[in-house]
Order: C-alpha cells, then sequence, then structure tokens
C-alpha cells in the first residue's frame, strides 16, 4: 500500500511505520516536530525510519491545509494513518487551544483532503480518556459525554467529525482507541519512561494519589500490530485496543525496581482532578473484528524497556521529562 501516516516521528506512528515499511509498503510521514516533548526522541526515531528506502518524511503539520494539499495532489495515497496528535491529559488543561487545533482541525483537514482526492480508507487514533470516570471495562459502546479534560474531548470531538465524514463521503473509518501505550522510545511525559529515568538517576518520582490507580498498561508492539490491521474495510468502528489487565501504578514501580536493581525514591502528591482511578478495556472487538489480541506483559514490557534505556542512557540522560 501507499500510505499516509501523521505524527511519524511520534512514539505509535513510529512504531507502525516499522512495521509497515518492513512488510513492504510505501509510507510518506509527516510531523511538524514541536517541542511539546524533548525532540531528541523525535530525532531518533525518524533516523531509525530513514534507513528504510520506501519511507518519505515532509515536516509539516496537519493544521495547515495549504501545506498538506499538494501532497495529496501528487501521491495518490490508498489510506491516510493519523496519528498526529497533542495528547497528555495534564497538559491541555494549561493550553487547550493547541489540542482544538492539533486534534479536531488537524483530523478535519485530513478528512477533507481524503474527501477531495478519493482517499478510501482513514484512520484516526484516539484515546481510553474519552471515557472518563466509570464502571470497568470500558467497552466502545458506552456513553463518552463525559471527557474529564480538554484532551479527550477534542479525541471525542475528532471522532464525532470522522463519522461525519463517513456518514456523507462514504470513507471508511477505523477509530482505535489506544490505552496507556508504554515500551522503548516512549513518551517523555508518560510515567513508566519518568520512573525508568529518574529511579536510574537516583531522583525522587513523583507519584500522584497513593499508587494504587489501576492502568491498562499497553505494550507499543501490540498497538501498533493493532493499528495496522484496522486499516482492513470496516465502515465506521471504534475498536479499543488495551491489555485488558489492568495493574496498580505501585507494581509497575516495583516492575522497574526490580530491572534497574534500584529502589525509588517516591513523592506522593495529590491526586489531579482529571485522573481516573482506574482504566481497564473490553477488547472483544478487536478479537472479532480484527482477530487482535495482546501479546506482551507487563513483565516482559517493562523488562524490554529497561534494556533500551541501558542501551540509549548516554544520550536518554539529557532527555526531559514531564
Amino acid at each position: 500500500m501507499n500510505l499516509l501516516l501523521t505524527g511519524s516521528a511520534g512514539f505509535i506512528a513510529s512504531k507502525v511505520a516499522e512495521l509497515l515499511l518492513k512488510r513492504g509498503n510505501k509510507v510518506v510521514g509527516i510531523d511538524n516536530l514541536n517541542d511539546a516533548y524533548d525532540v531528541r526522541l523525535k530525532n531518533w526515531r525518524l533516523k531509525q525510519l530513514e534507513q528504510f528506502e520506501n519511507f518519505t518524511f515532509h515536516q509539516l503539520d496537519i493544521t495547515n491545509f495549504a501545506q498538506l494539499e499538494p501532497l495529496f495532489k501528487k501521491s495518490n495515497f490508498e489510506a491516510v494513518v493519523n496519528l498526529a496528535a497533542r495528547a497528555g491529559v495534564r497538559a491541555s488543561i494549561e493550553n487547550p487551544w493547541v489540542y482544538v487545533n492539533t486534534n479536531v482541525t488537524g483530523t478535519l483537514n485530513l478528512l477533507e483532503l481524503c474527501k477531495r482526492y478519493k482517499v478510501k480508507k482513514f484512520i484516526l487514533a484516539s484515546t481510553s480518556s474519552v471515557y472518563g470516570e466509570m464502571d470497568l471495562p470500558f467497552a466502545e459502546d458506552k456513553k463518552t459525554d463525559f471527557p474529564l479534560s480538554p484532551y479527550p474531548a477534542s479525541k471525542k470531538g475528532a471522532e464525532a467529525i470522522c463519522y461525519t465524514y463517513h456518514y456523507l463521503h462514504g470513507i471508511d473509518i477505523s477509530i482505535p482507541r489506544y490505552f496507556t501505550v508504554y515500551g522503548p522510545g516512549g513518551r517523555p511525559d508518560m510515567s513508566i519512561f519518568i520512573f525508568t529515568k529518574k529511579i536510574y538517576a537516583n531522583e525522587e518520582i513523583p507519584v500522584y494519589g497513593d499508587g494504587n490507580q489501576k492502568r491498562d498498561f499497553t505494550y507499543i508492539d501490540d498497538i501498533a500490530e493493532g493499528t495496522i490491521k484496522s486499516l482492513k474495510p470496516v465502515g465506521y468502528e471504534i475498536i479499543n485496543l488495551g491489555s485488558d489487565n489492568p495493574v496498580k501504578l505501585s507494581y509497575v514501580i516495583s516492575l522497574i525496581e526490580d530491572g534497574l536493581n534500584k529502589k525509588a525514591k517516591i513523592k506522593y502528591l495529590p491526586r489531579h482532578a482529571a485522573d481516573v482511578s482506574a482504566t481497564q478495556a473490553e477488547i472483544k472487538k478487536a478479537r472479532e473484528l480484527l482477530s487482535w489480541q495482546p501479546k506482551i506483559k507487563i513483565e516482559e514490557g517493562i523488562k524490554r524497556t529497561i534494556e533500551w534505556f541501558l542501551e540509549n542512557w548516554k544520550w536518554v540522560k539529557r532527555v526531559r521529562v514531564g
């Protein structure tokens, strides 16, 4: 296939690109390389992808329609995989405008270009955060009208406009909702990256709440595989991608301690109002519709993540976290 992959220097998109490229697909990647987090990680990921002859990169912003259109006009894309986003619950409270601009307007721009240039398949990356605080497990048919921060609110808006373009223009759309993705080369504003780096450096780690909150941590390779499987024709579907095995944050910290053979210095902070007590994905639809099943358990995933940290510590130690 010939695909456009947005956010290609990002954590999830770079792994999706790697798997697609290894399978012989042509991937055109775009990313604005913003400094929402340390660009050293984005540059490292891009460097891995630029080794593939079937990968082309353009530094473009999905919020700029005029920048995007020439690429669509000349490329004859078969699918668009939109993984470009502003992510993060707490950061969205600080600057909600950039979240709406990237996640809603950026998605609208891509959908409009798919309509104009007859791109038949569109994938939108969404988030488990749209579920807010509700009974477990989170199933795709549950009501998601009460987002707890601008980040999930913007993703909910993007999901809604995707349905509009499916309904009006017949674009086939898959929307995977990701559950707490982690792994090698991850985002430095996420807990596992922060904890691993700080524990190894003998620095204090921040824990919001008492550490008993549960998250459905899902390994990056499983998420990337599920995203690629979402390229199949489905009409319009929202599909959870999660491990379906939530674990306590305190257990994850203990795994990192064991893997590094170091004891964490923990600073407990008040729970944030936008944080939920637990997440858990109902993944029946992913199993049935995509024949997808998560393979990597949290113990193995943390082990692989720590190995990556140690192999790359020479430059990772300078990466800003939080």
